[in-house]
C-alpha cells in the first residue's frame, strides 16, 4: 500500500510538473513582449484622434454644435485594430505564413469586388470604400498585408536563393493587387505596393542586377503611363503641383490645397498657434485636412516642436521595426519586418513631405494620425506581426 501510495504521489507530481511546463511555454513569448513599440504606436494614435477632434470640430455645423461623428468612428476603429494587434501577435507568425494564399486570395475577391458599382461607393469620381453597417472598409489597405506576407512567404520558401521564376512569382502576386487598386483609381496606394515589392526583393536576396532590371522596366512604365494617357488629368495634376509653387492655384485645386498647407505649417512656427487655434484650420482653407494633410493641423496648432515630436515617435517606431527585423529568427520574419518599416518610411516621408512641398500629392495617409479606420486597423495588424516576431525570436 505505501508503494503504491508513494507511486501515486509521484505520477501526480509529475502530471503537475508537465502542466506547468506546458503552460510556461505558452506564455515564455509574453516575456518578450516590446512595450516601447506598443507605446509608441498609442500615443500617435491618441494624438491623431486629438488631431481629428480639432480639424472636424473647430468648424461647427448650422446647429451650432460640433460634429463628433468622425472621432467616434475613430474611435471604434482603434478598439478594433487594438482586436487585431491582440490577435496577430498571438498567433504565431508561422501560422500566419500558412496562411499566406487565404490571405492574398481574400484581398483580391475585395478588390475586385470594390469596382463593381453595385458595391464599391463612388467618392470623388474614385471606387476605393465598401460600405458594411456604417463602416467604410477601403480594400486596398488590407491589400498591403497580404502583398507583404504572401512575397515574403515565397521568397522565405527559397531561403534567401530566389530563382528568376521566383521573381516573376513575386511581380504576379504584387501586379494584380497593383493594377486592380490602380483602376480604382488609387494612384497612390498602387505606387506603395511597388515599393513594398522592391524593399521585400532587396531583403529577400534577390540580386542586384535583377533589381536594377526591374527599376529600368518600372520607369519605362512609368513614362508609358503618363505618355499613353494612363494618369486622369487630376492625378498629374496633384502629382506635378509641388514643382508649380510660384503660381497661387484655383481654389480647390492641388496647387491651391498645397499652397494653403505651407501657410499653415508656416503660421505655427516654433510653439503653435495653440490647440484648436489655428486660423487656417477654422477658416476651413485646407481641404481634407483630417484625412491626407492631417499634418497641417499639428504644424499650424503645435508648430516646429510639435512637429518634431510626432516624426520623433515615427523615429521610434521605425527603430523598433529595425531592431525586430535584425532579430528575427528566419527570413520570413526578417522580410515581413523590413517591409513594414519600408511602408511606415514611405507613408510619412511622403505624407509629411506633400504637406511643405518636397513630395508629390499622392493622397497617402499619414499612420496612425490620419482618420481612417481600415488604415488604422491595419497598422495595429503590421504592429501586431512586429510584435508576433519579436517575441518568438527565440521559440
Amino acid at each position: 500500500m505505501s508503494d503504491t501510495y508513494f507511486g501515486s504521489d509521484r505520477t501526480r507530481r509529475i502530471q503537475r510538473e508537465q502542466v506547468q511546463s506546458r503552460w510556461m511555454r505558452a506564455y515564455e513569448p509574453i516575456r518578450h513582449l516590446d512595450p516601447i513599440l506598443v507605446a509608441t504606436a498609442l500615443v500617435l494614435t491618441g494624438i491623431g484622434i486629438a488631431m481629428i477632434f480639432s480639424a472636424t470640430t473647430t468648424r461647427v455645423g448650422e446647429t451650432g454644435a460640433p460634429d463628433l461623428s468622425f472621432v467616434l468612428r475613430q474611435l471604434v476603429a482603434f478598439g478594433v485594430g487594438i482586436v487585431a494587434m491582440i490577435i496577430t501577435a498571438v498567433l504565431d507568425y508561422r501560422w500566419i505564413r500558412a496562411l499566406a494564399p487565404i490571405l492574398y486570395g481574400g484581398s483580391i475577391i475585395l478588390l475586385v469586388a470594390v469596382l463593381h458599382p453595385a458595391v464599391g461607393t463612388l467618392v470623388n469620381g474614385s471606387r476605393r470604400w465598401i460600405n458594411i453597417g456604417g463602416f467604410s472598409l477601403q480594400p486596398s489597405e488590407l491589400a498591403k498585408i497580404a502583398v507583404i506576407v504572401a512575397v515574403a512567404a515565397l521568397l522565405h520558401e527559397r531561403r534567401g536563393e530566389p530563382t528568376m521564376r521566383t521573381l516573376l512569382a513575386c511581380l504576379a502576386l504584387a501586379a494584380v493587387p497593383a493594377g486592380l487598386i490602380f483602376l480604382e483609381p488609387d494612384l497612390g496606394s498602387a505606387i506603395v505596393i511597388v515599393w513594398l515589392l522592391f524593399v521585400m526583393f532587396l531583403v529577400g536576396g534577390i540580386p542586384f542586377r535583377w533589381l536594377a532590371g526591374l527599376a529600368v522596366g518600372g520607369i519605362g512604365a512609368v513614362v508609358y503611363a503618363f505618355v499613353g494617357g494612363f494618369i486622369e488629368s487630376y492625378q498629374l495634376e496633384r502629382l506635378t503641383a509641388f514643382l508649380d509653387q510660384g503660381n497661387v492655384g484655383e481654389a480647390g485645386g492641388a496647387l491651391y490645397q498645397l499652397n494653403q498647407s505651407m501657410i499653415a505649417i508656416g503660421s505655427g512656427q516654433l510653439a503653435g498657434q495653440g490647440y484648436r487655434q489655428g486660423t487656417q484650420n477654422a477658416a476651413a482653407f485646407i481641404p481634407e485636412n483630417h484625412t491626407d494633410f492631417i499634418f497641417t493641423i499639428v504644424g499650424e496648432e503645435f508648430g516646429f516642436v510639435g512637429s518634431l515630436v510626432i516624426l520623433g515617435l515615427f523615429v521610434i517606431l521605425i527603430w523598433r521595426g529595425v531592431r525586430i527585423a535584425m532579430m528575427s529568427r528566419d527570413l520570413f520574419g526578417t522580410i515581413v519586418s523590413s517591409a513594414i518599416v519600408g511602408l511606415l518610411g514611405l507613408q510619412v516621408f511622403v505624407n509629411v513631405g506633400m504637406t511643405i512641398g518636397i513630395a508629390p500629392i499622392t493622397g497617402i495617409p499619414l499612420p496612425f494620425v490620419s482618420y481612417g479606420g481600415t488604415s488604422l486597423i491595419m497598422w495595429f495588424a503590421l504592429v501586431g506581426l512586429l510584435l508576433n516576431i519579436h517575441m518568438r525570436r527565440f521559440s
